[in-house]
């Protein structure tokens, strides 16, 4: 007996980075709560099957501000979400100028730590990147907006950290492992990443603030790594 196979439908994939938490504290600031409302206001307009988060309670808040925006969908917690670095690279991967200035700010892993990230990054790509197959992939049984009847696209959160973004958006350009370092986000931007089946992965939106008013702009940005930009406003 011959098995069609699953529907296979395109996934969005949302990312944020947890609202201000001031210096990375467990609750978010006064300002850090009207960055996570703000951005729950703006994806209210879209359709999410669901909300994941990283245990640290500056992420379980922000999804939880987000969610309090959204109809009808609740945050989950997931371990995979979570702050931790995801790609331990050694020198020789590294261009000879760079080199020390990275392998400085990473320093050396505590025991299990580079293999924790490496088993929690795995299982990140594994739930949250690629075409959605299976019961993720649900068919439509009316018109659907801007498609034909069929696989619904699937539009999924998740609020976690800088480092986890990095990678996630790394493997969507196809870049080298070591190259999450230096892919930074603000508080409470959002990124987008696009999945559909049979074509290469597509990043729609990096690092953007257009929900945002200019006083709630380029928090959480170091300024060695350009934070002096957002004075431009632009």
């Amino acid at each position: 007996m011959q098995h069609s196979a699953p529907p296979t439908a395109t996934r969005y994939l949302y990312l944020a980075r947890h609202a201000d938490a001031g210096h990375e504290g467990p609750a978010l600031t006064d300002a850090g709560r009207r960055q996570a409302t703000l951005l729950g206001r703006r994806l209210a307009r879209v359709p999410l099957a669901a909300v994941h988060h990283g245990p640290l309670g500056r992420a379980a808040e922000t999804a939880q501000l987000i969610a309090a925006e959204l109809d009808g969908v609740a945050a989950t917690e997931a371990e995979w979400a979570g702050d931790y670095v995801p790609y331990w690279p050694e020198r020789g991967e590294l261009p000879a100028a760079d080199a020390d200035r990275i392998l400085d700010f990473l320093g050396d892993p505590e025991p299990g730590e580079r293999a924790l990230g490496s088993r929690l990054v795995r299982e990140a790509m594994a739930h949250c990147t690629g075409p959605a197959t299976g019961p993720a992939a649900g068919l439509a049984t009316g018109p659907v907006t801007g498609s034909a009847t069929g696989p619904v696209p699937r539009h999924e959160l998740v609020v976690t950290h800088n480092f986890l973004i990095g990678w996630l958006v790394r493997a969507a350009l196809d870049a080298p492992d070591w190259r999450w370092i230096g892919l930074n986000h603000c508080n409470a931007a959002l990124t987008v990443i696009r999945y559909a089946p049979d074509r290469p992965a597509s990043v729609l939106l990096y690092n953007d603030m257009a929900h945002l008013p200019a006083e709630l702009k380029w928090t959480g940005f170091p300024a060695e790594f350009g934070a002096e930009f957002g004075e431009f406003g632009v």
